[in-house]
């Protein structure tokens, strides 16, 4: 959701009052609760007009809409079942369910990255590994950052060669988490971990640490390495997505975050963003690089990290579509 949709979410959220929000936000993810809440916080003076404006859109949209099914969970399970059998469909539904499943570690995706790396600090990095492939990429790489470059290290090659959990480790996870983690026995192999999760946690990482942990990775298994590099995605792969995807990705993007993110982008990439742009656009744009001062590296990264997050979910929208290299494969 872009910057505009958060402000008209925040406006209907106002709008409803306390205790029907208060109903909307126990539905949401930890995120979006976040960025909801520091939103409405900054909402200080609305007009009238964006207020109506924004009631009769949620109003048109929602005439729109229809619940199909009550409980959505269970009607796949009956479906699934009467369709294939209690074996085959059982098979599916513990990866179809999986997030259900594993529902109390949502609990983590509460905490700050500091304090789920103090939980987890002392544990063994196999350990650490599975927990961590349950959550998102960037809540994992804040949660590394806060471990010594040893322990960092040695969590993202077991992440790289994780190949699903078994039943037993998610004993162990119990163990860890108390009562984060239930119901290990009735979990399947989860698909989860991987060289594409490592590549994932590595980008949001930022440059520093990213050569810093390729390196270790190198010197234990050359092969690992390259595989997990050969499926990592940098700010400067935007070359790779052809000139229509330029343009769904530069329609989200803030002004103000696309300059931060050119500061530290190749030449080639700055003209591929400057031709997909109108010629007043890209000219305003080179004067706003050129006039802009020194900017910390730390900002560049963190809105080139904002930009790789609206292309990756355009891909999965979709959208979009990222070339593999040389080759005719797509990610």
């Amino acid at each position: 959701m872009d910057d505009q949709g958060v402000e008209n979410a925040a406006i209907l959220l106002m709008s409803l009052g306390e205790e029907e929000a208060s109903e909307v936000f126990k539905h949401l993810a930890p995120k979006e609760v976040q960025k909801l809440g520091e939103t409405i916080a900054k909402l200080k003076v609305v007009s009238r007009e964006r207020v109506d404006s924004v009631l009769t859109k949620f109003d048109s949209e929602a005439e729109t809409q229809s619940m199909l099914v009550n409980d959505t969970d269970e009607y796949v399970r009956t479906v699934l079942r009467k369709a294939l059998g209690d074996d085959k469909a059982n098979l599916l539904l513990d990866r179809i369910l999986q997030g259900s499943d594993v529902s109390s570690i949502e609990s983590l995706k509460w905490m700050d990255s500091t304090s789920v790396g103090e939980l987890l600090r002392n544990e063994h990095p196999q350990i650490i590994a599975a927990i961590l492939s349950h959550l998102d990429y960037d809540q994992t790489s804040s949660v590394l950052k806060t471990f010594n470059e040893r322990q960092r290290n040695e969590v993202l090659i077991r992440i790289a060669t994780l190949d699903g959990i078994q039943p037993i480790a998610l004993k162990d996870l119990n163990e860890v988490l108390s009562q984060v983690l239930q119901g290990g026995d009735r979990m399947r192999k989860a698909s989860l971990g991987g060289v594409k999760t490592a590549a994932e946690i590595i980008n949001m990482m930022g440059s520093s640490v990213e050569a810093s942990v390729l390196d270790y990775i190198r010197e234990a298994d050359s092969d690992l390495a390259q595989k997990i590099m050969d499926n990592m995605f940098t700010f400067d792969d935007l070359e790779k997505i052809d000139d229509k995807g330029i343009q769904s990705v530069l329609k989200e993007v803030q002004s103000e975050s696309l300059i931060l993110a050119l500061k530290g982008a190749s030449p080639d990439l700055r003209e591929k963003i400057f031709r997909n742009m109108s010629a007043r656009a890209a000219e305003t744009l080179r004067e706003d690089l050129e006039s802009r001062g020194p900017v910390r590296l730390s900002e560049v990264e963190g809105e080139q990290k904002e930009i790789l997050k609206i292309v990756r979910r355009l891909v999965d929208e979709g959208t979009i579509m990222l070339a593999s290299g040389g080759d005719d494969q797509f990610l």
